[in-house]
């Protein structure tokens, strides 16, 4: 399984452990509800303000939603991270937000 899928699994679980539906979820985190569901299907990487704010939403240090049930290496989520990243800005404000944890 990709790291998109696992990452977007992970985001709906928690987001069901909090009993949330994905339209509540959408109004917390500042998105449309369908972005929502493509996050979760793992069509879409979310940007690393969602990142931030699904975290904050879901009550979860941003780590932990990369911890998943099956093992997938470290370097190719190592990887598929960086690849993910949308352009400059977006690693620094990632990394902004990560050195402030």
């Amino acid at each position: 399984m990709s790291l998109k899928k696992q990452l977007g699994q992970k985001i709906q679980d928690l987001r069901k452990s909090k009993k949330l539906t994905q339209e509540k979820f959408s109004e917390l985190i500042g998105i449309d509800p369908k972005n929502v569901s493509k996050i979760e299907n793992g069509i879409n990487y979310p940007s690393a303000e969602t990142l931030t704010s699904i975290a904050n939403a879901l009550n979860v240090d941003i780590y932990e939603l990369f911890v998943f049930k099956d093992d997938i290496p470290y370097e190719l989520m190592r990887q598929e991270l960086i690849k993910s990243l949308e352009n400059d800005k977006t690693v620094l404000y990632l990394y902004r937000v990560l050195k402030g944890m």
